[in-house]
């Protein structure tokens, strides 16, 4: 049985700022399913230890490195078999507020640096059997800049595991001070362009870039971009010189937690072939939030409310939608400055436009189930959820045509009509966005065609059990060592 660790810093339930948490989640589950044995490795975030303690699961080892007592705790990713490893230090993980980078005003912990360095080196210790513990990996599998250096404490060992380095978001990449690589202890060889310096920076995300032995993106159409300069931030050479080693796996969906027929967080449940009650789940949100019963359509945005989600783009467009009639209902966090101009919509269009600042699960979910359009305008999307979130719950998007996106989302402009299943605009600008909604606006009036288009993006099988099926195969010709990334 192959056995994998699969490092990030976040996981659903116990932590979470983004995709990376529900992949983190579902994909180690997905890959027990097929026969694996992949486990998590996780910082000990406070929720995440009391979790554990109230599971009644016990500290495996402790011991001290450097200045730091540390303890490893083995339990359950919770509502799952999936075996989940904590780092219990309590100096660099024991901190209060929701996020795991930023403190309770959102500015990032000034040791950032010290403690994901710290999450790694445990991390590579484990891989390579140095705790003590009955269970060694033949594979680590590596997120984002946050456990990028574990590829290169691996990389210099007698026979490492092997390690698949996966960028979820490349525009993340953890960039610290050449002080900052000093008082790490790095050795002065990765003080190199060719290893860890970036612009006279110290590049965490090079970590797994430069050493791991495959780097994979959470969609094809990612995989080519960052390639770009457009996309790739200032690593684009770099990626393009890795491209043999280079794969994009789309990433899926959890398709229990999200399922119109019986997802606990609504009040009606529908499905393919019965979409009576989608109305229903409509109304119900309307009056949730305090919208008018108007039955105008009604257009849902759930994300971070940032530049890179579009949010100048939807800015520019909501008042005109808003003078036509149309209703928003809203939800996300973010830049201060987009939250005030929303909270002024809000209050000038009471019954036509809800703002709700922060998370709420239950709230994401009826949003995507009530909503007629779900509009997700990014600037630029690696791989992104919730565009197949509301194509399983019949509710049509509205998408800029790049990253994961591209590879989800297909016009009726430029697919037949089997396959259109939403609306995509290519160019960068407001404008565009503004003329897809109001080509989505028209075609909801189609009442054939638009069922159509539901049909489509309700029928598409968005489970995690292909993708996985896909890593399993990576991880195999990593160990079989035939250079291949996938079957052919």
């Amino acid at each position: 049985m192959t056995r994998i660790l699969f490092a990030t810093s976040e996981v659903f339930p116990l932590v979470k700022t983004g995709g990376l948490a529900d992949v983190s989640a579902s994909l180690p589950e997905a890959l027990c399913k097929l026969g694996l044995d992949c486990q998590i490795l996780l910082p000990g975030y406070p929720a995440a230890l009391q979790a554990a303690r109230e599971a009644g699961s016990r500290r495996k080892t402790r011991f001290r490195y450097g200045q730091y007592d540390i303890a490893l705790w083995q339990t359950r990713l919770p509502g799952t078999p999936v075996s989940l490893w904590l780092v219990d230090c309590p100096a660099l993980f024991d901190r209060c507020g929701d996020s795991p980078y930023q403190d309770e005003k959102g500015e990032d912990w000034w040791d950032n640096a010290h403690r994901f360095h710290l999450f790694a080196r445990i991390g590579a210790m484990m891989a390579l059997g140095q705790l003590g513990l009955s269970w060694q990996p033949d594979v680590v599998h590596c997120n984002d800049w946050q456990s990028g250096l574990i590829p290169v404490f691996l990389d210099s060992a007698q026979h490492p595991p092997k390690t698949v380095f996966t960028i979820h978001n490349l525009a993340y990449q953890g960039l610290f001070s050449q002080e900052t690589f000093r008082a790490l202890g790095l050795p002065d060889y990765l003080w190199r362009m060719e290893c860890l310096e970036f612009h006279d920076q110290l590049s965490f995300i090079k970590g797994g870039l430069v050493f791991s032995d495959a780097i994979t993106t959470v969609s094809p159409s990612y995989a080519d971009e960052i390639q770009t300069p457009w996309f790739g931030y200032g690593l684009d050479g770099l990626l393009r010189h890795r491209a043999g080693h280079l794969l994009g796996i789309l990433n899926g969906i959890d398709t229990r937690a999200w399922d119109p027929e019986q997802d606990p967080w609504l009040d009606f449940h529908y499905g393919p072939g019965h979409l009576k009650n989608k109305i229903q789940c409509k109304a119900r949100l309307t009056q949730e939030l305090g919208l008018e019963a108007s039955g105008a359509p009604l257009l849902g945005f759930v994300g971070r409310l940032v530049e890179q989600k579009g949010l100048d783009w939807l800015l520019a467009v909501i008042p005109p939608l808003l003078e036509r009639g149309c209703q928003f209902a809203l939800l996300g966090a973010g830049q201060s400055h987009y939250h005030q101009r929303l909270q002024e919509l809000a209050r000038d269009w009471p019954r036509q436009l809800s703002l709700t600042l922060g998370y709420n699960e239950g709230l994401a979910h009826r949003i995507t189930a009530g909503s007629d359009l779900f509009l997700m305008p990014s600037r630029f999307e690696p791989c992104g959820l919730n565009q197949m979130y509301s194509l399983r719950y019949g509710t049509i998007p509205v998408v800029h045509g790049v990253g994961g996106l591209n590879d989800t989302v297909f016009d009726p402009l430029e697919e037949t009509a089997a396959k259109a299943n939403g609306f995509v605009f290519r160019e960068p600008t407001p404008d565009a966005l503004l003329r897809a909604i109001e080509r989505a606006l028209s075609a909801i009036t189609n009442k054939k065609a638009w069922r159509r288009l539901q049909d489509n993006g309700m029928a598409a099988d968005y489970s995690w059990k292909q993708r996985a099926k896909e890593y399993a195969t990576l991880y195999q010709n990593l160990l079989t060592g035939d250079g291949r990334l996938h079957n052919d």
